[in-house]
């Protein structure tokens, strides 16, 4: 008997390993159609229109590409998908009490908006961990922008840089300037509740210091 639930669980291990490295392989080249936080807010916010339009990497603006990085995770390139610095100091600031947003690099976000549901647990954690290991096992950092870029939150019912573009700009995710680049990346923290234009005071601030951030990263280089 308890050979048989052995088997029956090292079987079961088996078919989610091959299942999601065969997922992750899929989205290496196919686009991501839809995420598990669009499911939930669809049910949640019926009476929200869904906005999303898939672009290659190529649609989209470098100024946009840039001030994720800026805003969001700065070692991106660098990192194998966990920035351990970050991540000390933000159990160091925790401990103090200091208030933080933690140390998610853009990686564990794409793996958590590709692959997961949005709420806080240590199980979803740990499969935040697993997923986030294998799309930088098989994915390149390119790949793992676009897919981020695509599936990102960026307002209420607005998912992906196409669809944030013309809704807060009237125009394609290849137009955007810096400063409108900026702006989309500061209101990332809390999509459903900032604004990228008008910007309040707060979000003219942030954009404004990830200009400069923009501005001393340079050009990225995958």
């Amino acid at each position: 008997m308890l050979k048989r639930f052995f088997r029956f669980i090292l079987k079961l291990i088996g078919w989610f390993l091959l299942i999601t490295v065969l997922w992750v392989l899929l989205y290496k080249w196919v686009p991501v159609p839809a995420t598990p936080l669009m499911v939930i807010r669809y049910f949640e916010h019926p009476e929200e229109a869904l906005k999303h339009d898939w672009v290659a990497m190529e649609e989209i603006s470098p100024n946009l590409q840039l001030a994720v990085v800026a805003s969001e995770d700065q070692n991106f390139l660098n990192h194998n998908g966990f920035d351990y610095a970050a991540i000390q100091k933000a159990i160091k600031e925790n401990k103090s009490g200091k208030r933080t947003r933690g140390a998610s690099t853009i990686s564990q976000q794409t793996a958590k908006n590709a692959f997961l549901w949005p709420h806080r647990s240590w199980v979803r954690k740990g499969f935040e961990v697993y997923f986030t290991f294998l799309i930088e096992l098989f994915w390149s950092k390119e790949r793992i922008l676009e897919v981020y870029l695509n599936s990102i939150e960026m307002g209420r019912g607005v998912y992906g840089a196409e669809a944030a573009s013309k809704f807060w700009f009237g125009k394609s995710a290849a137009q955007l300037t810096a400063y409108e680049a900026a702006a989309l990346a500061a209101i990332l923290p809390n999509p459903r509740e900032y604004r990228a234009s008008p910007a309040s005071s707060y979000i003219q601030h942030r954009k404004n210091w990830i200009v400069r951030q923009m501005q001393n990263l340079g050009r990225l280089k995958f």
